[in-house]
């Protein structure tokens, strides 16, 4: 040991620390390289800052760079810049002590967690990004020169808790850090980082957007630059072209079909981010899978954080690609504490209010691109009608939906200025598909009165229709639940029949009796003028298709018990009328009403629980 050479021993709990994190297995051990090239572009930052303020470092700002080396053969990998560098008392100050302002807290934390697989979110936290060499290295040096000083100053640890700090030299300002790996039976699943190929790989996967180069020799002993550094969320709007926005669009994304949208924002003040996001032109296959990765990245002052954020944008804005880099939030913050954390909530509000805003403006000044935008994922963004109450009214202006109006997709807005002055509701009808909504028997008498009525036909709206009460002033109503009173006159379409006959007072009690398993009530219809029959619900009953949502998620769901509503002047009424009249003891008084019934049922696009019993019913009665 050379006179000046000291040996240090860590304090009891960065011992552990140390320990936890050498043997612990993390879910990507790859991000110690991030973490060591961050560091070296942080330098890098500082030492560019002092230039500017201190003529005398002028001249060391110059060809600012990280540079990496790889040695097979000695299973070495070195990470340098030419930045700030350190002198013996920055040195001891913050590599000489592990995590200074938070060992105790995040020992806690490990331990609360246990000693499984510990995120790659928690390296660096609380100042020990350092520190994650140890999960990939046997011994680490480090070799630093602060800018302005002579002396040179080497770091070694071997990872047992203890260090040695001794003079050194260097020819420039900067810092070398050597990775002496571990041997390659010792590994196990980690890769061997003293392969060049695998160090590119993260690079461009963690620290592509770095604004330093990042340089390694090429097969041919050449200087090649690794990262991009084409951060273009960094520069003016004005300043990056269509073809600049498509490239980096497909790099991030693998996606060759061009963006649909682009949404570009800067926020200042009390809370600094910058968000570069997209919309794509199509739907991927995986977007209906629940585990699908959501595409926005996180990045922070440029480094590579997460790849699928989850906190930072609602999930009915999950199509969208791109990414956000904040100046504020704290580097390497774990999941849990995203959500938890202000600073995230305001960007993810953030985020909402200016692609909701975009796509507002999307669809005004852009009819035909927004049309398109709908039909691939007009179904998902429907999500935050029900899940985000605090936008609910801007996602509902911006919605689309097909109508039994013109054809064609139109908004809320454009219903509302064709409404006739006495039509006072917003009507709807849900169905399984398009076309079983818009032959719907519920639709008959709006239609006769012109009033137009939304088709919604996709299964989220079974859930958002129920959350909807009203919408600029008019209620929403289902044509399909409740009685009918389209005149304003306060009177069902029961009564305002003609007068009715003893007699079918009587029918309606025995088709309730010969129903009795299958319905509430069976009634004169105020909404049918063409079909026999139709099935309508009460004001909170669930629809069919919700029924059939609920089960299809393994619900436990008792059926539903709706009311059967009649046409009076259907002939196969007016048929089963007289056939009463004459003999109410006549049993196929109950075979009709179980093919009211089924007609009722299978017309609104629901299924009969006994599809062969039905069709015997049918063919029966055609046969006499």
């Amino acid at each position: 040991m050379s006179e000046n050479k000291q040996s240090f021993t860590f304090q009891a709990e960065a011992r552990q620390l140390l320990d936890l994190m050498i043997h612990s297995v993390y879910s990507n051990p790859d991000i110690f390289l991030r973490e060591l090239v961050s560091n070296a572009s942080d330098a890098l930052d500082k030492l560019r800052f002092e230039a500017l303020t201190n003529g005398s470092f002028s001249g060391l700002a110059e060809d600012l760079h990280i540079r990496l080396e790889v040695d097979p053969a000695a299973r070495t990998l070195s990470i340098s810049d030419n930045g700030i560098g350190m002198n013996r008392e920055e040195l001891v100050e913050f590599i000489g002590t592990i995590a200074r302002s938070g060992t105790k807290e995040y020992v806690a934390l490990l331990r609360e967690k246990g000693s499984g697989s510990l995120p790659e979110e928690l390296i660096g936290q609380f100042g020990i990004g350092f520190y994650s060499s140890f999960m990939v290295a046997e011994r680490v040096v480090l070799v630093t020169r602060r800018a302005g000083e002579e002396k040179a100053w080497r770091w070694e640890s071997p990872g047992d808790g203890t260090y040695t700090l001794e003079e050194d030299s260097r020819p420039s300002p900067g810092t070398t850090i050597t990775l002496f790996l571990k041997p390659k039976e010792d590994e196990g699943p980690v890769r061997d980082y003293s392969d060049p190929a695998i160090v590119q790989e993260i690079i461009r996967r963690h620290s592509d957007f770095v604004s330093w180069p990042i340089r390694m020799k090429d097969e041919n002993g050449s200087d090649a630059t690794l990262n991009s550094m084409k951060a273009l969320w960094t520069r003016p709007e004005s300043e990056v072209s269509d073809e600049e926005h498509d490239e980096f669009y497909r790099h991030i994304t693998h996606d060759w079909n061009k963006p649909a949208r682009r949404i570009f924002f800067k926020a200042e003040g009390s809370m600094e981010f910058r968000a570069l996001l997209y919309v794509p032109s199509k739907a991927p296959l995986d977007m209906f899978i629940r585990d699908m990765a959501r595409g926005i990245q996180l990045y922070i002052r440029r480094i590579f954080i997460m790849d699928d954020c989850r906190d930072l944008v609602p999930e009915y804005l999950r199509f969208l690609r791109g990414l956000v880099d904040s100046e504020d939030l704290p580097l390497n913050i774990s999941r849990e504490m995203l959500q938890q954390s202000r600073q995230v909530e305001t960007i993810r509000r953030s985020v909402t209010r200016k692609v909701l805003e975009n796509l507002a403006s999307m669809a005004v000044d852009d009819r035909g691109s927004y049309v398109a935008f709908w039909k691939e994922f007009g179904k998902i963004l429907k999500e935050g009608i029900f899940s985000d109450s605090r936008n609910r009214e801007k996602i509902m202006e911006i919605s689309m939906f097909d109508t039994t109006g013109p054809e064609g997709l139109t908004t809320l807005d454009e219903y509302m200025g064709r409404m006739p002055e006495e039509q006072d509701a917003i009507y709807y009808v849900t169905a399984p598909t398009l076309t079983v909504g818009k032959n719907s028997p519920h639709l008959e008498a709006f239609t006769a009165k012109r009033f137009e009525v939304l088709i919604l036909a996709d299964p989220v709206d079974e859930i958002w229709t129920p959350a909807v009460t009203e919408y600029k002033g008019k209620k929403f109503t289902s044509v399909a639940k409740g009685l009918v009173d389209l005149d304003g006159s306060g009177k069902t379409g029961e009564e305002n029949e003609k007068p009715r006959d003893e007699r079918l007072d009587a029918l309606l009690k025995d088709l309730k009796k010969a129903l009795e398993d299958e319905v509430k009530e069976v009634r004169i219809s105020g909404r049918l003028k063409t079909s026999p029959s139709c099935l309508a619900g009460e004001d909170f009953d669930l629809t069919p298709q919700m029924e059939a949502l609920l089960r299809a998620a393994g619900q436990d769901v008792p059926k539903v018990r709706r009311n059967l509503e009649i046409n009076p002047s259907h002939p196969l009424v007016e048929k089963l009328s007289r056939i009463h009249a004459e003999d109410p003891t006549d049993p196929r008084v109950a075979r009709f009403a179980r093919i009211l019934y089924g007609l009722a049922a299978l017309s609104e696009g629901g299924r009969i629980d006994d599809p062969a019993a039905f069709s015997r019913e049918v063919s029966d009665l055609l046969a006499e």
